[in-house]
């Protein structure tokens, strides 16, 4: 049985951690056994944050909601229980678009979930 040197497999399977690893620091991009602990790291990372910056985005939704609705004289949690009574039924990331892009129809909106609003 011939003898198998394995020095092509691994070289390819190095430079693959190494791609990954590429823009790190130090030996995390030069030393293999350092790069592949960065590359699980920097890879279970990306994971994670991918579901968490869901909840961030709905965050930034909320504070941009609340400091319009507010410049309108209501507070957030009085805006989105009058839209729910009113029957309205538009998601956070709409209601924040239009409280940046469109104030005129935002604050028509106020005005329907029962705010005051400056018209």
């Amino acid at each position: 049985m011939p003898r198998i040197k394995r020095g092509v497999t691994s070289h390819h399977k190095h430079k693959k951690v190494l791609a990954l690893t590429k823009g790190q620091r130090g030996t995390r991009h030069r030393l293999i056994k350092r790069a592949t602990e960065a590359m699980i790291h920097s890879l279970s990372y990306a994971y994670f944050h991918r579901k968490e910056r869901k909840g961030d985005f709905r965050r930034l939704w909320i504070i941009r909601i609340n400091a319009a609705c507010r410049a309108q004289g209501i507070t957030y949690g009085q805006f989105i229980n009058g839209l729910k009574k009113a029957g309205i039924t538009l998601d956070r990331k709409a209601l924040a678009d239009m409280a940046v892009k469109e104030p005129a129809n935002f604050s028509s909106l106020v005005a329907l979930a029962g705010g005051k609003g400056q018209e």
